[in-house]
Order: C-alpha cells, then sequence, then structure tokens
C-alpha cells in the first residue's frame, strides 16, 4: 500500500497545517525571483508543519523539526529531500518555504521536501546545542543516519538513496554540511554551504585535500570583506582543483542574513533546478 506523508503524525505531536503567506508587498521585498507578480497571480502555498519532535536515542535527548512538502504531492511519488539546519533561521529570516513555493510555480525547479532541523531544546529554547552538534559529531551524524532519515522515509514521499538527500547549513551549519560531506557522503549526495565557518575544524580543508574526490554535488557561498572569505576561497580552490561539480557565490556582505537570504533561490536551483540532474 502506498505511504503517505500525511503519517508525520504518528511519528509527532502535531500533524502538518497549511503554511500562510505574508502580504503581497512583504513577499515583494525578501522574494525577487517571482516571475508572476506583474500579473497579481496568487502563488500557490505548499504545506509546512507544525514542531514535530523526535526522541533520539544516540544523542540522549529531543529534537524537534518541521517539514515543507509541495502542494500537489501524491502519496507514491519517490522526491529528494533536502536537510537544513539551522531551521528556524532558514524559515524566518530566509523565508525558504515562500522561496520554494515561488520556484515550484514558476517551473524553475523540481518538487523537493525540506525538512528543516531545530538545534534548540523543545523545551527551553534558550538552550541552542547547535555548537555540541556542527563540530564534525559523529553522533550527530548517527543521529540522520539511523533515526532523522528512517523517520521522514516512514512519513513523507521520498527517496530512499543517497541521490536524494542533500545537506544545507549556514555559518556553523556551512561547517556542518561540510562535516556530512566527508563523513557522510555514502548517506548525502549534496551539500550546500552559506559562508560556512570552518575554523574548529582545524583538519577539515586538510582532510579534504587528502582524501579522494568524493561523490558529492557542492553549492558553496561567502561574503566579502568580513565573512571568512580567504578561507572559503581557499576550500573552493582545493574543491575545484579535486574536480568537484560545484557552484560558488562570492558577494559584497557580512556574516549575516542580508548576505545569505538573496542566495537562497540560489542554492534552491543549483540542486534542484529544471536543468539539475537528477
Amino acid at each position: 500500500m502506498a505511504k503517505s506523508w500525511s503519517k508525520a503524525g504518528k511519528i509527532g505531536r502535531r500533524s502538518p497545517e497549511p503554511f500562510r503567506y505574508a502580504s503581497f508587498k512583504s513577499r515583494m521585498k525578501y522574494v525577487c525571483i517571482l516571475l508572476l507578480l506583474s500579473t497579481g497571480t496568487a502563488v500557490a502555498a505548499g504545506n509546512l508543519s507544525s514542531n514535530i519532535r523526535i526522541s533520539s536515542d544516540v544523542l540522549g535527548y529531543e529534537l524537534q523539526y518541521r517539514v515543507y512538502v509541495p502542494e500537489g504531492v501524491e502519496a507514491a511519488e519517490d522526491l529528494p529531500v533536502l536537510f537544513i539546519t539551522d531551521g528556524p533561521g532558514y524559515i524566518h529570516r530566509g523565508n525558504v518555504p515562500k522561496v520554494l513555493d515561488s520556484l515550484l510555480d514558476s517551473g524553475a525547479m523540481n518538487p523537493v521536501i525540506a525538512v528543516f532541523v531545530d538545534s534548540r531544546d523543545p523545551d527551553n529554547l534558550e538552550i541552542n546545542r547547535r555548537n555540541q552538534e556542527f563540530f564534525c559529531n559523529a553522533d550527530y551524524l548517527r543521529f540522520y543516519v539511523d533515526e532523522l532519515i528512517p523517520a521522514i522515509e516512514h512519513a513523507y514521499p521520498v527517496g530512499h538513496g543517497r541521490q536524494a538527500r542533500t545537506i544545507l547549513g549556514v555559518s556553523f551549519g556551512g561547517l556542518n554540511a561540510a562535516c556530512f560531506g566527508l563523513l557522510g557522503y555514502e548517506t548525502f549526495s549534496g551539500i550546500g554551504m552559506h559562508s560556512p565557518a570552518n575554523h574548529p575544524v582545524k583538519n577539515l580543508l586538510p582532510a579534504y585535500e587528502q582524501a579522494p574526490k568524493l561523490p558529492l554535488r557542492v553549492f558553496l557561498s561567502t561574503g566579502s570583506p568580513n565573512d571568512n572569505a580567504a578561507a572559503n576561497r581557499k576550500f573552493r580552490r582545493l574543491l575545484k582543483d579535486k574536480g568537484y561539480d560545484m557552484k560558488f557565490i562570492q558577494k559584497t556582505g557580512g556574516h549575516n542574513w542580508d548576505n545569505w537570504r538573496p542566495l537562497i533561490d540560489d542554492v534552491l536551483l543549483y540542486f534542484y533546478g529544471r536543468s539539475a540532474p537528477e
């Protein structure tokens, strides 16, 4: 029997609910890629779930996440899935659900399910565990492999192979994506990094240099001048010399969402654009 993404409520405490749009003016302010603005046509909205809790035996604590499902998805589909660390930032400051709606509505990209993972303690949002999770933490990777990915595959119509999965993060979350690429390439085929702050893991770039070319597609962006630009240009040269399939963007801007927000469509189109490999 075909599975249904509506089974999410069996895993978490809340079931998906419709995502509500901000005003038209707000969309214009943050999403410059809408092809339908001039006509005033309404853009279809996908579903963004409420927070879903998951108890991790690997990590020894509970986490929460939200899931975006495009409008019109059928239960029998096997869609790619994008896992996003610092999920609340990408939702509220990066406006990713709105950008997904816009790109999908315009036909610019293929459908994708997005999982926004929250590193904060669900019972005390002042406690953020990202620093202990993101610095090449093998247990955090194992949480994805043994617990989170199976939960998503059980509840949503996503593909079950590594080719279906990409990991995306910003700053230390970008570092985590780089770590997952190195340690978890058998699980993820794509790594997206907005301004990765790789300095806490001093041997990361040497490890990439010493390793054979891994089967990864890579998105890397950086700002300039105060955004780890020199280190990220070095990372880019290393990956290019290795022959990685990659997209690199450098913009004028700092280590903040004013830099990262306009690049949301770039990373989505790189991995899921109509011209991107399936």
